[in-house]
């Protein structure tokens, strides 16, 4: 500004000028004044905006902690999401296939399905097949654990220590991974949910589905499911599941119980919820098939009466079952890791603190034996000098007198 003045007044001190030539210049010079304005007023206004922007805690009435949610979302994202599912069930039910049509994929590309003869002395495997899902940018890496074989032999009495046994054997890794040096990369195995599939062709609860869920209940998110819902009426699913729950809660079997709704949640929401605590046991069917109804591709079944479709509501549970399973997937994760992770933890100390109270105890009582031990030896060459003694004292003589010396 100061520059724009003085030149000024120093071309209109000049004499015998040319006008046309000064109007010029002091257009030029009013133009070039008018921009330099500007752009100052700009420069402020971009410095103030950026000092006071959210990004600074000292702007006032903001520290900075609300995008701390932002920020967790990153790493999550960044990170990738772990789930392992089991289904347990008797061979036929289509645990295979609800499990395809869940997640969109094909985990049993080459599955070897044996025959009756080879069931009969046939024992429960454990099949674990990992996929990475990719959706919309978030990973998720999804193992599923299908135990073939489960009550399929003739005596089935025992054939759920298997399945127990490797639930443990998850928890027991992943505490030894938890306790060692390096933690920054813990690979989390433990099963999250376990899918239970129920015969729709019972009139309720088999003997073995009681002992099975009643043995790992305290151990796993127990989600029932009866399978092939097609095979029953609207009437005989609403009757089944009934009876199902009241068997349930006769025998003491705790199931996995989705959270309440929160006050502040919306109205969609907490009806998606009650609806969904409602549908438990699911009533389902799965099928990989494509059908064309009314110029439409669909999932379903084909039968010389209609279509089954697979994702609809009215038909079975399919849809809601997987947005249970996706909506509550976190939930899930976290009553494993402070429900059942946890009491398999305190049990674990527990057992590993009475075995080192047990071994102090052992050493106490070894030391014990052995004082008790060289008491009584020293007590017995105690007995055998006296004997000694006592045979030679009753002869009279130097003899007598000479041992007694040695003696002492």
């Amino acid at each position: 500004m100061v520059l724009v003045i003085s030149c000024t007044h120093t071309c209109t001190g000049i004499q015998g000028g040319y006008p046309e030539q000064m109007h010029m210049f002091h257009g030029f010079i009013a133009c070039w004044n008018f921009s330099l304005i500007l752009l100052f007023n700009y420069f402020i206004t971009i410095c103030i905006s950026f000092f006071l922007s959210p990004q600074f805690p000292d702007a006032t009435g903001y520290v900075g902690f609300a995008n701390l949610p932002n920020q967790v979302h990153r790493k999550s994202v960044k990170k990738g999401f772990e789930f392992t599912l089991m289904v347990v069930g008797e061979s036929g039910l289509g645990k295979s296939t609800l499990i395809n049509s869940l997640f969109l994929t094909d985990l049993y590309p080459e599955r070897y399905i044996p025959g009756a003869a080879e069931k009969i002395e046939r024992t429960v495997q454990i099949e674990a097949s990992t996929v990475e899902i990719e959706e919309r940018g978030v990973k998720l890496r999804l193992t599923v654990v299908d135990t073939p074989g489960y009550g399929d032999a003739i005596n089935s009495q025992d054939c759920f220590k298997t399945i127990i046994q490797y639930i443990d054997n998850q928890f027991e890794r992943y505490l030894h991974d938890e306790s060692g040096l390096n933690r920054r990369h813990i690979v989390d195995n433990r099963v999250h949910c376990c899918f239970y599939f129920i015969s729709p062709f019972g009139h309720g609860l088999k003997p073995l589905d009681v002992e099975f869920m009643k043995a790992i209940h305290s151990k796993v998110n127990i989600v029932p499911v009866i399978a092939k819902a097609d095979t029953l009426t609207l009437r005989e699913r609403d009757r089944l599941k009934r009876r199902i729950l009241d068997e349930i809660a006769e025998h003491g079997i705790k199931i996995y119980q989705l959270p309440d709704a929160d006050s502040d949640e919306d109205e969609e929401f907490k009806e998606q919820t009650r609806v969904l605590k409602a549908s438990i046991p699911f009533a389902v069917i799965g099928s990989n098939q494509l059908i064309e109804v009314k110029g439409k591709k669909i999932r379903g079944r084909l039968y010389p009466w209609g279509v089954v479709e697979v994702e609809n509501p009215e038909h079975n549970d399919f849809l809601k079952l997987r947005t249970m399973l996706v909506t509550h997937m976190q939930d899930l994760q976290e009553v494993t890791q402070d429900l059942h992770y946890e009491n398999f933890r305190s049990e674990r100390l527990k057992r590993a603190g009475r075995a080192v109270e047990e071994d102090v105890v052992d050493k106490d009582q070894i030391l014990l034996q052995k004082e008790a031990e060289v008491r009584t030896r020293r007590t017995g060459k105690k007995q055998s000098r006296m004997q000694l003694w006592s045979r030679r004292l009753p002869t009279p003589g130097l003899d007598s007198y000479i041992i007694h010396v040695q003696s002492y």
